[in-house]
């Protein structure tokens, strides 16, 4: 039996460029292309808007942002080391913001309840 957090037995070919996230189990993809990663955000953000959390980090040592979303299944990041990305990054945080604050999206919550 092997040891706790050993990682014998592990197929990591199998794994390929997903891993785990530690807290939730969620499946973390880095998605190369900024615009499949706006489609599937905006995707994830419809199917439960109250489930979505988005996460922007910058690691100055590294020079790197990166943007998360997750609803604690499925787990999409995008990062970049370019700094006209910024405005990028913004822009999709604001229209993900008017998204979650919608008309339409309330009315749909007053539904539900």
């Amino acid at each position: 039996v092997p040891e706790r957090g050993s990682t014998a037995g592990r197929d990591w070919a199998a794994i390929g460029p997903r891993s785990r996230c530690r807290q939730t189990g969620a499946a973390m993809t880095y998605i190369p292309s900024w615009e499949e990663f706006v489609r599937a955000a905006e995707k994830l953000c419809l199917t439960d808007l109250m489930k979505v959390r988005v996460v922007i980090k910058y690691r100055h040592c590294a020079g790197l942002l990166s943007m998360k979303v997750t609803n604690d299944v499925v787990c999409l990041q995008y990062k970049t080391d370019q700094a006209q990305d910024v405005k990028k990054f913004e822009k999709f945080q604001n229209q993900l913001m008017r998204l979650m604050v919608s008309r339409e999206c309330r009315s749909n919550l007053m539904e539900m309840e």
